[in-house]
């Protein structure tokens, strides 16, 4: 295991919304026997609500303070020892501040795949405000790769098959 998941035992899963996250890193998280975190998921379960009401009722802003404050969370449990694979929200890494937060916090990782298939999977999903107008979605895509791209390690996929990826990331010897 390298040093830095010794010190604070964190893999943090980065990327577009519909990249395939959230089953990607439950798959890992199980695979190699460490718990698992959708930060989305566990943002809802905290405020009983779900993500498209924050950005409905109190706007974007509003919602990456939430966010922050939820993945700083997530950070110092990490620091106490427990070995967490999380699934961080599409703009979660790409907000001022998340990055820099996540840099000393355990290992970062982009799961780049190509925006056709994201497209295919999201579509104008009614529940992902940031994706309901086309052009905005592919534009916002398009800005936050440069952003993805300052994670620790990138794993490029174009596949619907999850196992892929986690081959992938168990190949690049991190937990060894």
């Amino acid at each position: 295991m390298i040093l830095k998941l010794k010190r604070s035992p964190g893999i943090y899963l980065v990327g577009f919304m519909g990249c395939g996250k959230s089953t990607i890193g439950e798959l890992l998280a199980d695979e190699v026997g460490w718990r698992f975190i959708d930060l989305d998921a566990r943002i809802e379960a905290q405020l009983q609500t779900t993500i498209a009401s924050i950005f409905e009722t109190q706007g974007e802003a509003a919602f990456r303070k939430i966010e922050a404050d939820a993945l700083q969370e997530v950070i110092r449990e990490t620091y106490r020892g427990r070995a967490t694979i999380a699934a961080l929200g599409g703009g979660a890494f790409a907000w001022p501040g998340n990055r820099e937060r996540l840099e000393d916090s355990g290992v970062t990782i982009w799961l780049d795949v190509p925006f056709e298939r994201i497209q295919a999977r999201v579509g104008q999903d009614s529940m992902r405000p940031l994706a309901r107008d086309p052009e905005k979605f592919k534009a916002l895509f398009e800005e936050r790769r440069p952003l993805y791209a300052k994670a620790d390690y990138t794993i490029s996929f174009d596949s619907d098959n999850a196992q892929d990826a986690v081959k992938a990331i168990q190949a690049l010897g991190l937990l060894d």
